[in-house]
């Protein structure tokens, strides 16, 4: 696998990180989850749905493959133990708010003394800098500072809605994963390694390319019930059908407007496609909400099967893991005990990934990496005893 011999030190806890290392993992990487000896360690160890096995379902789905030191590391000796393990790491990824580390005494600045070609990320909610730098935040809080939140004004009471994903982790997760594998390819041709400081914040404003036209060309507020992304094109917008059930037409080409307005015996309705998205759209709107409201959605899914257009139901998530091409995509996979879990989606040609579903108990590698670093009997003994790993 691509991974293969790169070792990987998870500081992190919930999703961004943890997500990033499993990624790393899936590829082949020796991710160790370094969890604090406050007797509960990954907090999703004990969050959420859980399957018949007592395992929560987001803790089978960021830590599979992994191996677990639980570790103290106010501990002098247990310490130590960490600097030596961090000689032998490629990478180190923390999620602590900014200056926790440097108190912890694993800043940077200490530990590329230990190990100049270690690749060290920060994931954070705002970034080590700036005036937002210590303000505690998730995603729900980023994605309101950053504007996103207000994207999803609803259409018709114009109130913000909890968002349905975590974009904020998610992106975040993802850019962190682009500026490590950039960061261990640089070190090929340079032999040091590098500190990435990765601001979630950051990483959520950096995809609003195709939302900032107002802001950036007007300095104006964006209306999302006018924008093309949002609901103010006709081709590009939720239509309630007869049983109450929903559909969206989601593409707002002109020859996907030529080919649904062609099929449904409105061509002269054509035009209203072809202007800038907003109130004037507004007749192919109200056409399209009687029109889809005029039959069950059984019925549409039927008719827009044979037309050359985007669409598609709005239906669970349960539906959507039940799917044949989620099966096909191997997004779906399921352990020795039956246990689902969510598959892999970087599908390489050559030495693709091959995830581990095995999950990691909290804490059991804690002695076999302790000798692994040249601890003897004794000086484990004695931590174990103090409960330092």
């Amino acid at each position: 696998m691509k991974l293969e011999g790169i070792r990987v030190l998870d500081l992190s806890a919930f999703l961004p990180g943890p997500h990033l290392s499993m990624m790393l993992a899936d590829h082949g990487a020796e991710v160790i989850m370094v969890e604090p000896a406050n007797g509960v360690g990954e907090p999703t160890r004990e969050i959420g749905y859980r399957t018949e096995d007592g395992v929560p379902v987001w803790f089978r789905n960021i830590a599979r493959g992994k191996r677990s030191l639980k570790i103290n590391l106010k501990d002098t000796e247990a310490h130590a133990f960490f600097l030596s393990l961090v000689g032998t790491a490629d990478v180190l990824i923390e999620a602590f708010r900014p200056g926790v580390v440097a108190r912890l005494g694993i800043d940077y600045a200490r530990l590329k003394e230990v190990n100049p070609r270690l690749v060290y990320c920060s994931i954070s909610a705002f970034g080590q800098d700036g005036p937002l730098r210590d303000r505690p935040a998730h995603d729900l809080a980023i994605q309101a500072l950053a504007g996103t939140l207000a994207l999803g004004l609803g259409l018709e009471d114009g109130k913000p809605a909890a968002p349905n994903m975590p974009s904020a982790d998610a992106i975040a997760s993802l850019m962190a994963l682009a500026g490590i594998l950039m960061a261990l390819y640089r070190r090929t041709s340079s032999g040091r390694g590098d500190y990435i400081d990765l601001s979630m914040y950051d990483a959520l404003l950096a995809w609003t390319a195709n939302v900032t036209g107002p802001v950036f060309a007007e300095n104006a507020d964006p209306e999302p019930k006018t924008m093309r992304s949002f609901g103010g094109a006709a081709m590009n917008s939720i239509y309630e059908t007869a049983d109450h059930r929903f559909l969206v037409i989601g593409g707002s080409e002109v020859k996907f407007a030529k080919n649904l307005l062609e099929a449904i015996g409105r061509p002269d309705l054509l035009a209203f496609a072809q202007i800038e998205p907003g109130p004037a759209q507004d007749p192919l709107k109200a056409f399209f909400r009687e029109t889809f409201a005029s039959k069950p959605l059984a019925y549409w899914e039927d008719f827009l099967a044979k037309v050359d257009c985007c669409w598609a139901p709005i239906r669970s998530l349960k539906d959507a893991f039940a799917d044949a091409h989620t099966s096909a995509r191997g997004m779906l996979l399921e352990d020795e005990s039956g246990n689902a879990h969510i598959g892999v989606p970087i599908k390489f040609q050559e030495e693709a990934g091959v995830p581990d579903l095995q999950l990691p108990a909290y804490g059991a590698d804690s002695e076999s990496l302790a000798r692994e670093v040249g601890l003897d009997a004794a000086t484990i003994h004695a931590l174990k005893s103090r409960n330092a790993i």
